[in-house]
């Protein structure tokens, strides 16, 4: 197995990120399932990918023979992330909510990861995705209750956006209230460490 962790906080784990916290424990509950299995850590919050911009549209409009060399070295960035969840089969991703979506951390990386002719691409029949194959795990933590309400936006968007790359097997691991008290939290994380230990007994089982 090759796994890649993409940790979508804005804040390190020592800051308090429990996005990250149950991340790092999916993800060694799935090594430790799979002996032999590597893994690729991208944490945002310490090397955040830039934003997709003028300038970046710019870079990557242009013929790479044409391009400067800011515009290499920005391509080069997107390049490495697409590298990454090329050769990995298996993804666990850190998603906190920030104002009932995700971060910009993490949508900098989605927007990254999705190019044309590359990881997905439009056919006759409509748009088909490229990054087959893969696994994906999504952390959710956020400070209320929205599993299954309206103002969940980020589980259908994920689906869409991951979906549209060609990654549809997707599993979500809910940590919810946990701003709403000590025992609040202290529940939400114990349901998700047993989401999580049930998951990495099927992947062991696979």
């Amino acid at each position: 197995m090759k796994l890649l962790q993409i940790n979508g906080s804005a804040r390190r784990v020592e800051q308090g990120a429990l996005s990250t916290l149950l991340a790092n424990e999916l993800s060694a509950a799935l090594l430790a399932a799979r002996p032999g299995s590597r893994a690729t850590v991208r944490d945002l919050a310490v090397q955040p990918h830039p934003a997709l911009d003028e300038a970046a549209l710019g870079a990557l409009f242009t013929p790479p023979e044409q391009r400067s060399p800011e515009q290499a070295a920005r391509v080069t960035l997107d390049d490495l992330a697409i590298e990454d969840i090329q050769s990995a089969d298996t993804v666990v991703l850190g998603v906190p909510m920030y104002n009932f979506g995700i971060s910009s951390q993490l949508k900098n990386w989605i927007d990254a990861i999705a190019r044309a002719r590359v990881t997905f691409r439009y056919t006759e029949q409509g748009p088909e995705g490229l990054l087959t194959g893969k696994t994906v795990y999504a952390v959710l933590t956020r400070g209320g209750i929205h599993r299954d309400q309206p103002s969940d936006t980020i589980v259908p968007y994920l689906r869409a956006a991951l979906g549209f790359l060609g990654m549809t097997d997707i599993h979500f691991i809910y940590a919810e209230g946990l701003a709403l008290g000590p025992d609040a939290q202290a529940r939400a994380l114990a349901e998700a460490r047993a989401e999580i230990a049930r998951l990495a007994a099927e992947a062991a089982a696979r």
